[in-house]
């Protein structure tokens, strides 16, 4: 018998202990301040409907609101990571709404803004490239830096502004000036793609087989701003530059879109490479055509020193 009397015992305690802690629970969430003004501005709840939404009060108690309890979107303690929730009462019912908290908000919008820059073989320190981090070490470098605010503060969708070919030795920072033409027009929210053209003559012709090769080129012939990196330093053939570097300037020359490019030629270079074609045949006229187009559309400039990175 003292066995049973001592199991009901320990019983009665586990049930007392339970009940007290449930107890201390409940008062824990009903005496929150922001509850507790909740339930005061709704006397039609009474205690049993307290009671039935508890575990929602609770909820609600333990989430951090407006992000005050959490670092970062990755340090969220909410159950809906990047939400934040509201308490809702509908008559007798109590709801938990959740909405996007400030930085689940933020990031979305710094995500939407990475998505305006479309790159293809691209470096990471290009897609990282700011302007305050450009060397602005000599003349022809501030005029670089002059010219990228001056397009870009000028820039408006259907108001059409020649972009840059910017020629000079390897090292001098090119493609760098690039990525920050691509990062300050993201900022503005324009779209841009910058292009690295020897992988770029690979990937186009790749797409022939998986018949993607229009819709690619329709791509570039229509964004916002495109930059073609490195022209020059691909192998070139004859389809390539006409129906396809030749079709895509064409295009955004007739609809004044702008173009940005860097190469080791100056132009006059550039038309010698582009005559040429790898099987050795030489087309002065349909050089001169992409090169045409090419000073159509952007205006020359020359990096004679090398690039001094200001990180």
């Amino acid at each position: 018998m003292e066995p049973i009397q001592s199991a009901m015992k320990k019983w009665m305690n586990s049930n007392k202990k339970i009940s007290d802690n449930f107890n201390q629970q409940r008062m824990n969430v009903i005496n929150d301040p922001e509850i507790r003004k909740k339930l005061s501005d709704h006397v039609e709840l009474d205690e049993q409907d307290i009671n039935r939404h508890l575990m929602k009060l609770y909820e609600y108690q333990q989430a951090s609101k407006n992000c005050q309890d959490c670092p970062n979107l990755d340090g969220c303690k909410n159950i809906l990571k990047g939400f934040t929730p509201h308490l809702d009462v509908d008559g007798k019912a109590i709801s938990l709404r959740y909405e996007k908290c400030k930085n689940k908000v933020h990031e979305e919008a710094q995500l939407e803004k990475e998505s305006l820059v479309k790159s293809l073989y691209i470096p990471k320190q290009i897609k990282l490239a700011k302007l305050e981090n450009m060397d602005a070490s000599s003349y022809e470098r501030k005029e670089v830096i002059k010219e990228i605010i001056e397009f870009v503060q000028n820039y408006s969708t259907g108001t059409f502004h020649r972009g840059l070919y910017i020629h000079g030795q390897f090292g001098t920072g090119k493609s760098y000036i690039l990525g920050v033409i691509a990062n300050e027009l993201k900022n503005r929210s324009v779209n841009s793609a910058i292009i690295y053209m020897p992988e770029f003559v690979r990937e186009m012709k790749a797409s022939i087989k998986n018949d993607s090769l229009q819709s690619k080129v329709e791509r570039f012939k229509k964004v916002d701003v495109l930059m073609f990196d490195d022209i020059g330093a691909e192998s070139i053939s004859p389809w390539f530059r006409d129906e396809i570097l030749g079709a895509i300037l064409q295009y955004r020359m007739m609809e004044e879109l702008p173009v940005f490019f860097t190469s080791n030629y100056n132009l006059e270079q550039l038309e010698d490479h582009l005559s040429t074609s790898n099987r050795g045949d030489v087309e002065t006229i349909k050089a001169g055509r992409i090169i045409e187009r090419i000073t159509q559309l952007s205006k020359p400039i020359e990096l004679s020193k090398r690039y001094r990175s200001s990180e």
